[in-house]
This record gives structure tokens, C-alpha cells and sequence, in this order.
């Protein structure tokens, strides 16, 4: 019987099945993952992408390392589980709630070890904390989404960049999460969506879910995004985060600074939506945070179909910075933070 069953993953007890974000819109597949390094691999190749589906991801993996430890080898199990920490926090640089979920884990590991009897009690309460986290994203999520719909008028239109819904989180979304409850809330929503090359998950993920969700939608390339916001009216641009450092600076997918650029330069608000996991005090800004590059098969080629000479040098990062005085506001489930950043988002954790 599963103990989670969201859009983005299920949790059996004994595995953890992940719909296969590659192959979508036109393919629902799903990858059956068994032990963390199949939790690791998925993670990696990007079956399962979007910063908080990842932290999740990674504790469901985390626990399956203690069904992997083999009883009679080597090493402890202390030491077994921190190679298992190892191999699943090596598998995307830039994401913080990768990290946030991991040490959560091991956290509650360290204490299971001091008072548990048998591997099968240690597995039971690790298991516990993977579907708390996992369950409290949803909420938070929810709660994100309500903070963020009010800051909408009636007929909003807005744009989104990369994405950020259900399939990016256990359920529900973070930027996507904001426009969905504003639907639900009976507003009117008209969403452009970057279709976010060279990966295109707005175009096969977002628009995606905005069909499923019956929310008006528009597909443009990112390169309109400039002449949509200079002739048409938009209220605002939602999108996700996969690191916010101390300051305000905000890492996400690849085109956001640009559309940030773009948006301030013509008025308009650019809002930010993320858990408080996405936030890291230890990084004083976006000049520290690790930008993942990924391969340049995703540039050359559109999916099977390649696009480019043989020869040409090719660059690909996954990620840029956006600056935080282009950020009008930092929508959390602790209420939406505006500038200073730097003293605001502290604030967050003192509380």
C-alpha cells in the first residue's frame, strides 16, 4: 500500500516511483527506484527536478540506504550512511533544499542510532521523517500559495519562467502553487510561460499542468518574453527558487535574471516563491552559490533532434543569479518578505 502518492512520487515502504519528468507531456513513465543509488541516479539525470522535489527525492533515498546496508560487510552503519549522503548530496550542486533535507535526516539518524534497537526501528524512523518532510511541503506549499494569491488583483496576468508546480515539489507548486490558488480563490489568471530553453520545462512541464488545472495559458519563447512585457499588460513574473542566499539574491533556472531584467525595466513586480528550506543564511550572497553546467547535448540537440554544427563550443549552465534588488518580494509560508533582505529573511529564523 503506498504512504505517499502525489504527482511528482510515490512511497511504497519499500521503494521510492517517480514520474519519469523526461518523457512528459507526450510519455507518463515512471522510474522505480529500490536503493539510493537509483534515488541518486534519478536525481542526477533529472527524472525528478525542482528543489524541493529533490529534498524530498533525497530523504526517501536517504532512507532506502539503511535497507541497503549490508550487515556483514566492511563498514558500520554510521559509516555506510554517510557514504549514502554522500552519493545522493553530490548529485546537484545548486539546489539548497538538497542539503536542508539531507541534514534533517541525518539529524534524526544520530538520534535513532542512540536509542533504537534493531536496523528495522532505524529504518521505521527515518521513514517517519521522510514523510514529514514530504508532507509538510504540501502544506506549505498551500500555505505559499495563499500568502502569494493576494497579492494578485481579480484578472491577473502574469509570467513564469522554468517550473514550478506539482511536478517540482511533493504537490501543489511554489510559483505554480501561487496562480493555482488564485484560480481557486476565483480570480481570473492568464499565465505566459517562458518555455525555458534548453531544457524546456516550461513548455513540457508547466504548460503541462496548467492544461490538467484548466488555467488559461499562453506558450511563448523566452525571447518574447521583452516585447509580451513592453505591449501587453502584465501584473506580474512568479517564479521558483532553487537557493536564496542571505542578501536577497536569488538562484533559479537559466533566463530568470534576464526576465528580472526585463521586468523591472517595465514596471513590473517580480515576485519569488519558496519555503523557507530554499533560503541559506550560510551563503552571504549570489556570488557564492555553486551554479551547476550541464551538458551541452542539452544545447546542441532539441530532445533526439540535434540543432547545431558538429565543432561548435557550447556553454551550459542550469542556473543564474538574480539580483535581489530585482526581486520586489520573497513570497514564504512565514508571509511574504520584502527588502531589506538581508535583516527580513534573518528575521525568519528568530522567530
Amino acid at each position: 500500500m503506498s504512504k505517499l502518492k502525489t504527482l511528482s512520487m510515490e512511497w511504497t515502504g519499500e521503494s521510492l516511483v517517480l514520474v519519469d519528468q523526461r518523457k512528459l507531456p507526450h510519455h507518463e513513465e515512471y522510474v522505480k527506484c529500490e536503493t539510493h543509488e537509483e534515488v541518486a541516479r534519478a536525481i542526477k539525470e533529472m527524472v525528478v527536478r525542482g528543489a524541493p522535489a529533490i529534498g524530498a527525492a533525497a530523504a526517501f533515498g536517504y532512507v532506502l540506504g539503511v535497507k541497503d546496508f549490508p550487515e556483514n560487510g566492511e563498514r558500520d552503519l554510521k559509516e555506510h550512511m554517510s557514504l549514502v549522503k554522500k552519493t545522493l548530496a553530490e548529485t546537484r550542486p545548486t539546489a539548497v533544499n538538497l542539503f536542508w533535507a539531507l541534514d534533517r535526516m541525518e539529524r534524526r539518524f544520530v538520534q535513532l542510532v542512540e536509542t533504537a534497537t534493531s536496523i528495522e526501528e532505524i529504518f521505521d524512523g527515518l521513514e517517519e521523517e521522510a514523510l514529514k518532510i514530504a508532507h509538510q511541503d504540501i502544506e506549505i506549499n498551500k500555505t505559499i500559495g495563499q500568502y502569494g494569491a493576494e497579492l494578485l488583483p481579480e484578472d491577473a496576468v502574469v509570467i513564469t519562467h522554468c517550473n514550478a508546480g506539482a511536478l517540482a515539489t511533493v504537490d501543489y507548486g511554489t510559483a505554480l502553487g501561487v496562480i493555482r490558488r488564485a484560480n481557486e480563490m476565483g480570480k481570473r489568471i492568464h499565465v505566459y510561460v517562458d518555455e525555458t530553453r534548453p531544457y524546456l520545462q516550461g513548455a513540457r512541464l508547466t504548460a503541462w499542468e496548467l492544461i490538467k488545472l484548466g488555467i488559461k495559458a499562453t506558450l511563448i519563447s523566452d525571447n518574447m518574453a521583452g516585447w509580451i512585457l513592453k505591449t501587453r499588460r502584465v501584473d506580474a513574473v512568479i517564479v521558483g527558487a532553487d537557493r536564496i542566499a542571505a542578501n536577497g539574491d536569488v538562484a533559479n533556472k537559466i533566463g530568470t535574471y534576464s526576465l528580472a531584467v526585463l521586468a523591472n525595466r517595465h514596471g513590473v513586480p517580480v515576485y519569488v516563491a519558496a519555503p523557507t528550506s530554499t533560503i541559506d543564511l550560510k551563503t552571504p550572497s549570489g556570488l557564492e552559490i555553486p551554479i551547476e553546467e550541464r551538458s551541452h547535448r542539452e544545447v546542441t540537440y532539441c530532445h533526439t533532434v540535434k540543432i547545431a554544427p558538429d565543432g561548435i563550443e557550447v556553454y551550459n549552465p542550469a542556473f543564474d543569479v538574480t539580483d535581489h534588488e530585482l526581486v520586489t518580494a520573497i513570497i514564504t509560508e512565514k508571509g511574504v518578505i520584502r527588502p531589506p533582505y538581508k535583516e527580513n529573511l534573518k528575521r525568519l529564523f528568530e522567530e
